[in-house]
């Protein structure tokens, strides 16, 4: 027994020089976590398959029975990150079939063994991406989610629509050869709001604020990394604080856009392990009515938002009719409600909010 013992040692040795089967150091074996002795029981280990097909159908097992979230899709961006790629569809079939080295198999043992400890996958890549734009991405700093690129969308079509033949005429100082718009974004996180707005309107300029320090150096990363940084000023900054003047680089703003919190607090609890164990839950919590902070943008809009100018909003499905009521009891803030737009999931989920002319009340 302890020949053929000796024997099958040597061999998994031959197939892992480096750290035993699959990056697993024998030193390590007597305090492996309940995790790890359960990929040690897995037919993975005993048959040592290493092509990138066979390590995301191994690995979407594991996630499976660890019940871990889009097990599929996260095997998937891990295994396609390791071997270069976007996207586990864009290699080639000659790379899908073909042996990892046995560092390329550690580093996705690696990776995955975080995905294991539900740590969201743009975390685990260090990137994402968002529209057009692949963004460096660090915990703790909020995640951007695919209808937040809806949003962007209906400020870029609203712009655009103001700059259409009928409209020049009438108003030629909008002309974007001479102007373009001056957008701030009330809670930039990683930047993907604000650069995808810089990358799609090229007159624009965009001022930016949170008030986490690591998002605000996040963003200020993605804009050098693109090359945007010229048309953006990033601060951190409270939108909750009763100094206002310090967003005004470039004067008053035709449009503020932002992803609030929004969650009602209630609700905080209910939210994915992911997100509660590694986002900025700041980023998230919107008080008892989920609208705490949304009314400080809507404050603040009244402050620096130019007459006639434009709120985006992205919003709980709830707050649509909740905002309209409270800006009706608010006369004083010249701020309605002029369109809701749904989400792809057909739930309503973006304001479009307008300011009403009228002579500046800024004291």
């Amino acid at each position: 027994m302890k020949v053929l013992t000796s024997l099958l040692y040597r061999k998994l040795l031959y197939l892992f020089p480096h750290h035993g089967p699959f990056g697993m150091h024998p030193a390590r074996d007597s305090i492996q976590s309940p995790c790890h002795r359960l990929l040690r029981n897995c037919s993975y280990y005993k048959t040592g398959l290493v092509t990138a097909s066979e390590l995301v159908n191994y690995w979407t097992d594991v996630f499976e029975k660890n019940e871990i979230p889009e097990a599929q899709a996260s095997s998937q961006y891990i295994v396609s990150h390791v071997l270069g790629a976007k996207t586990f569809q864009s290699l080639s079939a000659i790379s899908s079939s073909t042996p990892l080295s046995a560092k390329q198999q550690e580093q996705v043992q690696q990776l995955c063994e975080k995905r294991l400890q539900r740590m969201p996958v743009q975390y685990i890549l260090g990137e994402w991406d968002f529209l057009d734009l692949t963004l460096k991405m660090k915990p703790p700093v909020f995640i951007p989610r695919p209808e937040t690129e809806e949003l962007v969308s209906l400020v870029v079509n609203e712009e655009f629509s103001k700059r259409l033949p009928s409209a020049c005429w009438k108003m030629p100082w909008l002309s974007p050869e001479t102007c373009g718009p001056v957008i701030l974004e009330v809670g930039c996180g990683s930047g993907a709001i604000a650069l995808s707005l810089l990358r799609k309107l090229p007159h624009s300029r965009v001022i930016a604020i949170d008030k986490l320090e690591s998002a605000v150096h996040l963003t200020r990363e993605n804009a050098e990394r693109l090359h945007l940084q010229e048309r953006l000023k990033v601060f951190q900054h409270d939108v909750s604080s009763s100094s206002w003047k310090c967003l005004l680089p470039w004067g008053l703003v035709d449009t503020i856009i932002s992803n609030p919190p929004y969650v009602f607090h209630e609700d905080m609890t209910h939210l994915a392990a992911e997100i509660l164990s590694y986002e900025d839950l700041g980023a998230l919590d919107g008080g008892n009515d989920g609208m705490s902070v949304i009314k400080e943008i809507l404050h603040l809009a009244s402050y620096i938002l130019k007459n006639c100018g434009s709120v985006f909003l992205e919003v709980d499905p709830r707050h649509p009719e909740m905002v309209k009521n409270w800006l009706c009891s608010r006369p004083d803030l010249s701020l309605s409600v002029s369109t809701t737009h749904e989400d792809f999931c057909k739930k309503p989920r973006f304001l479009h909010i307008r300011k009403h002319g009228r002579e500046d009340n800024r004291s």
